[in-house]
């Protein structure tokens, strides 16, 4: 991130009554001034409305600032981010952290791994989101461990911001936003976001071109709802084939026109080239097999109302905003949803791969990581929880279960009555024949499998969290492009070989593991995906 940047706030400090002359001014009632680059404390926010369910008392912040010495640049607009809150949390609730709270550590821990800059490194704080990340834990607001993590977090925020926004381009009141704090109406939200105008002409989305692609795509959205939406498909709808005619055709074609799937006037009751034509369009904006043809699947995410697509919209252009600059080198982006992942080179694509991901229960992680390592012919070590659940059940049933899917006892060795069980190289390892580590404190990596059969499917959530990729052999010559020791022939040599071996990057990739579930391709064309892991309705219910 070469986005460097001065912001001068001169203001004085709120809470300290220290005032200099030029803002020590009182409002009608005797009551203190506010210095114009805070914001009003929002009083009408309450845990009715809230985004957290989570407050504190406002003499926390001030304790903080005072015993951290935190500069006026900083302090001022924590408590401008606060006030616009009237104290509540922005990173954690009752239930954990929230989504947010994930989404800026991976792009702050990004930005102190790759940009050298250690100024706004903080271990402390960093071995306790290491610690958190990942685990179920309920949060208290008595709890003064996590009300500290809480206001380091907005602290390490508006110091990143102040680094890394080009002036201008990130407003304060704007990056207060970044984390919602009350529930809104859906389309008033959106109205807001569109409508408003800068006097400098400067928006965030000149800066992230993929928030812009959404956005824009956002003002189409609620167009079509101001409009009166699109029209309900009827299920018989799936009985229609190719040359039918019914005038459920034409209703079919007028949704398509209005979601912009199929251009034109034709507003014909037959079943022509060009809805099928549009049919194919629809499905690829699904991520469904494009037959050309109705489907069940089809028509439910069809039906989907423009409302709820809208809220989809809004609650993706939040994530996008955590989202780091595209950096040199090689980049690997994994989207949980899409069950895909992207291959990126200097910002250009490289290709695309079909991926299986966790199953519910053994979800996925959103990170960021390095990948360095490639490992031919991998020991699988099974992980405890799955030796516990699955492995030893099995055994109980049949004794010559570990040899016949070849894995070995290696004992107890951790003295917790749970042996460590491994499956040796080879065809039957789940494993497959090569995995790719990027090191991260949830263990999850890429890896070659055996069951190639469920990368045919739609929908791909079968792994215990790590990541299946179509062909691992294909990831492995790539990575390995530079390496003149390793060419086609030795890396299938490798991958079939009965000994494990591993090869030390010489070009390290970064590695993100994201959740979109709408979002603009690089051909322009917007897609939805189903939100497999519930984390769109959970900032739903928090949010609108």
């Amino acid at each position: 991130m070469k986005h460097h940047i001065v912001y001068i706030w001169v203001v004085t400090i709120l809470f300290t009554g220290c005032l200099n002359n030029a803002e020590n001014t009182t409002e009608e009632g005797g009551e203190p001034a506010k210095p114009k680059n805070i914001s009003s404390r929002d009083y009408n926010i309450t845990k009715a409305n809230s985004y957290s369910d989570l407050f504190f008392d406002s003499s926390a912040l001030v304790a903080f600032i005072a015993k951290n010495k935190v500069p006026d640049s900083i302090a001022n607009r924590m408590t401008s981010f606060y006030n616009a809150r009237n104290y509540q949390y922005a990173w954690f609730t009752s239930d954990g952290f929230t989504e947010e709270a994930q989404a800026f550590w991976n792009l702050f821990d990004h930005y102190l791994t790759y940009s050298g800059d250690t100024s706004l490194a903080n271990k402390p704080l960093e071995k306790q989101m290491n610690r958190l990340l990942g685990d179920s834990f309920s949060v208290s607001p008595k709890d003064k461990n996590y009300q500290q993590t809480e206001i380091q977090l907005t602290e390490s925020l508006i110091s990143y911001a102040l680094k890394n926004f080009e002036k201008g381009y990130v407003k304060r009141k704007e990056l207060e936003r970044f984390v919602p704090y009350k529930k809104a109406d859906p389309i008033q939200l959106a109205d807001s976001l569109l409508s408003k105008k800068h006097k400098d002409n400067k928006y965030f989305e000149d800066i992230n071109a993929s928030y812009k692609a959404l956005k824009d795509q956002l003002q189409q959205y609620v167009s079509i709802h101001k409009q009166g939406g699109w029209p309900v498909i009827p299920d018989k709808a799936r009985s229609l084939k190719k040359g039918a005619s019914s005038p459920q055709v034409t209703l079919i074609k007028k949704y398509l026109a209005i979601t912009g799937d199929m251009p034109g006037n034709d507003t014909s009751a037959v079943f022509n080239d060009t809805l099928a034509q549009g049919i194919t369009q629809i499905q690829q904006r699904f991520g469904l097999k494009t037959t050309g043809t109705l489907s069940k699947d089809l028509i439910t995410e069809m039906n989907v109302p423009v409302r709820d697509r809208i809220e989809q919209l809004l609650i993706n252009l939040g994530r996008m905003r955590w989202m780091p600059s595209q950096s040199n080198g090689t980049l690997i982006i994994v989207n949980i949803p899409e069950f895909n992942l992207h291959v990126l080179e200097n910002g250009n694509k490289v290709f695309d791969m079909n991926v299986v991901v966790g199953k519910e229960g053994h979800s996925t992680m959103q990170f960021t990581g390095t990948m360095n390592q490639v490992v031919f012919a991998p020991y699988w070590n099974i992980p405890p929880r799955i030796v516990t659940d699955e492995i030893l059940p099995e055994i109980e049933k049949d004794k010559d279960y570990l040899a016949k899917n070849e894995m070995e006892n290696q004992g107890d060795k951790d003295g917790d009555g749970i042996p460590e069980i491994r499956q040796l190289p080879g065809d039957k390892n789940s494993l497959g024949k090569v995995k790719f580590l990027f090191p991260n404190s949830f263990d999850i990596y890429l890896h070659d499998t055996p069951a190639k059969s469920l990368f045919s499917k739609d929908k791909r959530a079968f792994s215990h969290g790590c990541i299946r990729l179509a062909n691992a052999q294909k990831m492995a010559e790539y990575l390995l492009r530079n390496d003149p020791n390793w060419n086609t022939e030795k890396i299938v040599e490798a991958m079939n070989a009965k000994e494990q071996k591993s090869v030390r990057l010489k070009d390290k990739a970064e590695v993100f593991i994201t959740y979109y579930t709408a979002w603009v391709d690089e051909t322009g064309h917007l897609n939805f995906r189903q939100d497999v892991y519930e984390h769109d309705k959970k900032i739903r219910e928090k949010l609108f």
